[in-house]
């Protein structure tokens, strides 16, 4: 059984950053897309950056040029480096992957999410 564990999340004062790590383990034979989503209470789930397996990333609109997201293909991991933290940033982060497991089919995981809550 593939795994998505995410992790990073915390308290922090509008300003500052986070850095969040996704980490994929069990019977993985590759990772394709990989996206960072958010959920804020009472608001539907959102994309908010997603990396590719030829590493071509999209943000979305109100975190471009404040996150950026990476891959380390070696580790199954994909980061989420946020500076410039909002009050609106404050929701919990869900990793999503595409990975092609030991069984040769590819399926779309979740991890469990990491809250980031931001300070105004």
């Amino acid at each position: 059984q593939v795994q998505l564990v995410e992790s990073g999340g915390g308290l922090v004062q509008a300003g500052g950053s986070l850095r969040l790590s996704c980490v994929a383990s069990g019977m993985i034979r590759k990772i394709g897309d990989v996206g960072w989503h958010r959920q804020a209470p009472g608001k539907q789930r959102e994309l908010v950056a997603l990396i590719t397996s030829g590493l071509v990333t999209n943000y979305e609109d109100s975190v471009k040029g404040r996150f950026t997201i990476s891959r380390d293909n070696s580790k199954n991991t994909v980061y989420l480096q946020m500076n410039g933290l909002k009050p609106e940033d404050t929701a919990v982060y869900f990793c999503n992957a595409q990975i092609l497991e030991r069984t040769s089919n590819w399926y779309s995981r979740w991890g469990k999410g990491t809250q980031v809550t931001v300070s105004s």
